[in-house]
């Protein structure tokens, strides 16, 4: 038997007449928190970089401009570019929705390689401080990504292939028919466990000593746990299934990530053993 949910409207409140989406909410809630938790991670005594309150909010800043900026472009190059060149205005109408994590992964490596760079922290290479941050970022993310797929849930967007499963969900007004609620898998995994991964890692194992290894490690754990929920997700309307045999274009991009991240946290590791 299924559960049916009436559709959650999709703006949360108003102000002054304009509304407040619970995409946006989301997005608002993940950088606080994830800002919260960052502020914690780099107390001096606790981190293996120091950032003083003013590069944090700078590093906010950047990071803000990454995840949008990426995370829009990345939907765009990746899931629907034929579209948006023949409407090229809709590629700033971000409240509709429709952003990449991998997108906003690439933004966030530019946006912090940009924000070292300015730094010119002096003790060792861009390259080498960039992971340093990155890997903390690496355990704030999953705040976020938990928040956007619940957002994702409520706006009944991205929702999972037909199912006879108790836990299938029939919003009114939908599909006829109990679908898996993928959003909620994907904010349990890639949301709630991979921040209790990564936040243990960090904490307790010497791998944050090794500049890039936690990086690695959430493209990998994120890359497994994305292609596995792509099996209950409905693939794309407009891209549909890239092969025979059911690759959706989140596997694609997925498979590529967990391959990258291995290479990294190897190299990480490798170099930290050679100075040791």
């Amino acid at each position: 038997m299924a559960i049916i949910i009436n559709p959650i409207s999709p703006v949360a409140f108003s102000v002054m007449g304009m509304p407040v989406r619970w995409y946006a909410l989301a997005y608002i809630l993940g950088f606080v928190l994830g800002f919260w938790l960052l502020k914690i991670l780099t107390r001096k005594d606790d981190s293996e970089i120091y950032l003083t309150k003013k590069q944090l909010d700078d590093l906010l800043t950047y990071l803000v401009f990454g995840v949008i900026l990426g995370g829009r472009l990345g939907y765009v190059l990746f899931y629907n570019l034929q579209f948006f060149l023949q409407n090229p205005l809709q590629i700033f109408a971000v409240w509709q929705g429709g952003m990449s994590f991998h997108g906003g992964l690439i933004g966030v490596i530019i946006a912090t390689l940009l924000f070292v760079k300015k730094q010119r922290f002096s003790d060792v290479s861009v390259i080498r401080n960039s992971f340093r941050i990155l890997d903390l970022l690496a355990v704030v993310a999953p705040i976020g990504l938990g928040l956007g797929r619940i957002a994702n849930f409520i706006n009944m967007e991205v929702m999972g292939r037909p199912t006879d499963l108790p836990w299938g969900i029939i919003f009114v007004g939908d599909a006829d028919y109990p679908r898996h609620p993928s959003p909620l898998y994907e904010a349990g995994l890639e949301g709630l466990l991979l921040f209790l991964l990564m936040f243990t890692i960090y904490k307790k194992t010497k791998l944050r000593r090794y500049p890039g290894a936690i990086s690695g490690l959430l493209c990998v754990f994120y890359g497994v746990f994305r292609i596995f929920c792509e099996q209950f997700r409905q693939p794309d309307i407009q891209i549909g299934f890239l092969t025979s045999w059911g690759l959706t274009m989140g596997q694609l991009l997925s498979g590529i990530m967990v391959l990258i991240g291995i290479t990294v946290f190897i190299i990480a590791v490798q170099k930290r053993k050679m100075s040791a």
